[in-house]
């Protein structure tokens, strides 16, 4: 290119190139009056200095700029820049063009931008679009850092009629993706990506109301999701993500009326932490998915929750049963025995065996509204009368009341022997013991007859004997196969 073309603003950064020397051309303002003549670069300027710019022996060229206007669009589609490029502070008029092409590292931080498209781009250091303003969508979908995204306090836009602000599909960061504070007003697509590190969304701010706000399906992530604090308007879809570490939403506030508003079904995490956060709005889909630690509290439940075929190995904080038995009644009424297995075994390893105890109970009985009228009566009977075997002592309840009533009854007024000579002397005790205990003869009821009244006791008795015999049988049976 022609120096002598060059305007003022214009040579000054093409002397500069040769040195890897800063042009900073002082804070920008909001109204267009501030970004003049004096300040404006045009885009193929760059495009010249960045594909064949001049050299000097000993010096390290660097394009690095600061509160420039940047006329025209910087198109380096498929061209491989060996000089840094630092262009902060700066405003451009139109998207920049980086799709396809080989960079050794990009700095656009805090500047205003209409949009970026860099798919497939590859960068061998880090990209800085901290504090940047983009008033249309990034594409970087494809791409590939070898260092660090950063994305701190950045405002997006999606803009025009796209719904995506961020689009980071199927990218792979070797380092971290860095975006504390992040603001977007549209969709982030993250499926597909690999971070070798971790992603930072503290105390971002996400919003597309009444459409995906966040989709991360297929996300792998080396280490944490640290999100404490998120605000997010919108659905955030982790299905079938990696996160060895953990997935911290710590005082995050979730919100999508009416539909899904977290989705983390099919995933392997090694933490999940909602707490301390207002009440979800919307469903919370865990289904599938395989946890080893589940750090959830109550009160941050919606009231539709999904965890079918959910594994955990522990859920924290630990709380009274009464406060955990909820969130396996959210799922839209389907009877799930899957899940108060995995209560009752997180319970268990934190040994509250009450507690365990107090879940199959609850099991139990959830089932039984599944069952035919004939089973939900015996069902009926079974909590009655011991519990569902989790309730051993209700059983010898019973037994001591019948055999009060039974005592009473006969000592009051003997039943006539059988055959007078042969009988043993009566026991109202043991006579009402015969004919309660199926299984064990005291010689008592064999050798008297009660008649009338006392021969309708008699057979209620020996009824009801059966009954807790049996529920007894099948309340130990289930506890040793349990065991």
């Amino acid at each position: 290119m022609d120096t002598d073309d060059l305007s003022p603003a214009e040579l000054r950064v093409w002397r500069a190139f040769p040195r890897g020397e800063t042009v900073d051309f002082g804070a920008g303002a909001d109204d267009d009056a501030a970004w003049g003549p004096e300040r404006t670069v045009r885009a193929r300027v760059l495009r010249a200095l960045l594909l064949n710019g001049p050299h000097e022996p000993g010096e390290i060229a660097a394009l690095k700029l600061s509160g420039a206007r940047v006329t025209g669009t910087l198109d380096l589609r498929y061209a491989t820049v060996d000089s840094v490029v630092r262009l902060s502070h700066c405003r451009f008029d139109e998207v920049p063009d980086l799709s396809g092409s080989q960079l050794s590292y990009l700095n656009l931080s805090h500047s205003e931008l209409p949009g970026l498209s860099g798919a497939r781009t590859r960068v061998d250091g880090s990209v800085r679009l901290s504090g940047c303003r983009f008033h249309g969508p990034v594409y970087l979908g494809g791409a590939r850092i070898s260092g660090v995204l950063f994305l701190e306090r950045a405002e997006l836009s999606a803009g025009g009629s796209t719904e995506t602000a961020l689009g980071l599909n199927q990218v792979v960061i070797e380092d971290r993706l860095c975006a504390p504070g992040l603001r977007a007003r549209g969709r982030i697509r993250l499926n597909g990506a690999t971070v070798a590190g971790s992603v930072d969304l503290q105390d971002a701010d996400l919003s597309h109301p009444g459409g995906t706000v966040l989709d991360a399906e297929a996300l792998d992530v080396g280490a944490n999701v640290q999100a404490r604090r998120l605000r997010a308007q919108g659905r955030i879809d982790l299905r079938g993500a990696r996160v060895p570490g953990r997935i911290d939403l710590l005082r995050a506030t979730l919100s999508n009326p009416g539909n899904t508003a977290l989705r983390a079904s099919s995933c392997v995490i090694g933490e999940l932490w909602l707490r301390e956060g207002p009440p979800i709005v919307g469903r919370l889909n865990l289904r599938r998915s395989q946890l080893e630690q589940l750090d959830l509290e109550p009160e941050m439940l919606p009231d539709q929750v999904r965890l079918l075929d959910l594994t955990y190995t522990f859920l924290t904080p630990h709380e009274p049963v009464e406060r955990r038995l909820p969130m396996l009644t959210r799922d839209g009424g389907a009877y799930d025995p899957h899940g108060y297995e995995q209560l009752t075994a997180a319970y268990r390893r934190s040994g509250d065996d009450h507690a365990a105890r107090q879940v199959q109970l609850a099991k139990q009985r959830r089932h039984r509204a599944t069952l035919s009228w004939y089973g939900r009566l015996w069902g009926y009977v079974q909590d009655a009368a011991v519990g569902y075997g989790f309730r051993p002592l209700r059983a010898f309840g019973w037994l001591l009341s019948l055999l009060a009533v039974g005592s009473i009854a006969f000592a009051l007024d003997h039943p006539p022997a059988l055959k007078q000579e042969e009988a043993p002397e009566f026991n109202p005790v043991f006579f009402t013991l015969d004919l309660l205990v199926p299984v064990i003869s005291f010689g008592q009821e064999g050798a008297f007859a009660p008649q009338g009244a006392q021969q309708w006791l008699s057979y209620v008795l020996v009824l009801t004997g059966w009954i807790l015999a049996t529920t007894i049988l099948a309340g130990v049976t289930r506890t040793v196969s349990r065991q």
